[in-house]
């Protein structure tokens, strides 16, 4: 991991950069996002970038609207779950070619139901931002992104990994009525936005301790 970590740092320095290179970590629920952009900034920070990190999960609905077609309801999971208005005029568009660089990297706590005042910050001209999450090659989302990385692994792996760690997952077994939401839901996006196809490193990600490089286009 730290070798396959490592390489993709140093791919991004050798970028030639015209202002904040933007890079997206996605994938399924409980694939492991957050740690492995967690790792990606922190190998960058230390060649000596000015890195920002940033979860979609930053930026939810309130309640009322992630759950307006049901708790249950794979639908509302896809298209409800997040403000993207929020997340591209606070984050996206300030820290993208022309824009004021000035940006806040997060808007609400979704376990509170409540907007958050995060702190505004000036991004350095050669800063890369690192964003996790779900569903981040969405039409809404995907011309801000200069490089996409899927982790691929399928919801018997990604399911049973998020129920260790303590996640919204309530049941190791993906066929289990209380994951409906959350496989159905994902499903509805690899199908209508074909993540893996469009973005720049596919990664297996089945194995943690050996993932594997299966795409790495441009």
């Amino acid at each position: 991991m730290p070798d396959l970590v490592f390489e993709l740092a140093n791919r991004l320095m050798e970028r030639p950069f015209d202002g904040v290179l933007r890079v997206a970590v996605d994938g399924v629920d409980g694939v492991g996002k957050t740690t492995f952009a967690d790792r990606l900034a922190a190998a960058l920070t230390s060649l000596g970038r000015f890195t920002i990190r940033a979860s979609v999960d930053g930026f939810h609905n309130p309640r009322g609207h992630r759950y307006r077609l049901g708790k249950s309801s794979p639908e509302g999971f896809y298209r409800d779950s997040y403000d993207y208005a929020k997340l591209t005029s606070l984050l996206l568009e300030p820290l993208s070619p022309g824009g004021s660089r000035s940006y806040r990297a997060a808007a609400f706590d979704y376990r509170e139901d409540r907007p958050v005042s995060t702190a505004t910050h000036m991004a350095p001209e050669d800063a890369i931002l690192i964003v996790d999450g779900i569903f981040l090659q969405r039409e809404e989302l995907r011309r801000f992104w200069d490089v996409s990385i899927f982790l691929d692994a399928p919801f018997e792996v990604t399911i049973p990994r998020g129920a260790s760690r303590g996640s919204d997952f309530g049941s190791p077994d993906p066929a289990d009525p209380s994951n409906r939401r959350y496989v159905e839901g994902q499903a509805l996006y690899i199908a209508e936005v074909a993540p893996r196809e469009r973005a720049t490193v596919v990664i297996d990600y089945s194995d943690l301790q050996h993932p594997r490089v299966v795409a790495w286009r441009g």
